[in-house]
């Protein structure tokens, strides 16, 4: 039997190699959920999607909204206090509107596109947080940095996707679990939780039969540039 050490180094290895090969490009659907208990005892649950276009150097990430939401191309506007009326302000809402990282000579560009306004919103590295952005290019890319799933040991867990194997890791009673395709560089399924049952969380993504041929970032000539600064009172 191999020792745990040599199981682990083995599969740091493994997952370092995968990530060094070049990573197909993917379209994806990807539906999230998440489950909280709260000390009163409320149940609160939300869920949402979202499509994903990743290529070499670029990611692309969009809400997938309803019919009956409002569209993002009609985002609400509000009036700037005591400032006249012709002084309209309109509010940038990261969540409806897609998400373009880029990453050219290891620097990372993360920027907003509007396709109403016909505008690219930049977000410097100071306002991640403002967007609900990591910072972590891999995370994006690959929904889950690989030097942290090298340190997740292989699960007893039974993968029905070829080529797909289950990860698992549980600490005080907290657990993490990953299904990684190896082919595809990508997690295909993502569960946190702890045993009590006081939050559980799931990311489900699905690969697409056909990758899109028109890629939204090449059609951008035209499109005016602004700071994130310039939506802030």
């Amino acid at each position: 039997m191999k020792s745990p050490i040599l199981f682990l180094a083995a599969g740091l290895l493994c997952a370092l190699a995968q990530a060094a090969a070049p990573a197909p490009d993917l379209d994806l659907g990807i539906q999230y959920y998440s489950r909280v208990l709260t000390p009163e005892g409320v149940t609160r649950e939300s869920r949402y999607e979202e499509k994903m276009l990743r290529r070499p150097g670029h990611v692309w990430v969009e809400r997938v909204l309803p019919k009956t939401a409002a569209a993002p191309e009609a985002p609400a506007k509000h009036k700037v206090a005591f400032k006249p009326a012709q002084h309209e302000h309109k509010e940038f809402n990261h969540v409806v509107i897609p998400r373009h990282l880029v990453l050219e000579q290891n620097k990372l560009r993360v920027e907003y596109v509007d396709a109403h306004a016909r505008q690219v919103i930049a977000i410097p590295a100071t306002e991640y947080e403002n967007v609900n952005f990591d910072g972590s290019w891999d995370n994006s890319f690959y929904l889950l940095n690989p030097k942290l799933l090298a340190a997740m040991p292989l699960s007893k867990q039974v993968s029905s996707v070829p080529g797909a194997r289950w990860r698992e890791v549980e600490k005080n009673g907290v657990f993490q679990r990953v299904l990684w395709d190896e082919q595809k560089q990508i997690a295909l399924v993502i569960e946190s939780g702890d045993k009590a049952g006081t939050f559980y969380r799931r990311v489900d993504a699905k690969p697409q039969a056909s990758l899109s041929r028109e890629l939204p970032w090449l059609g951008l000539r035209g499109y005016g540039q602004k700071e994130y600064a310039d939506f802030l009172d």
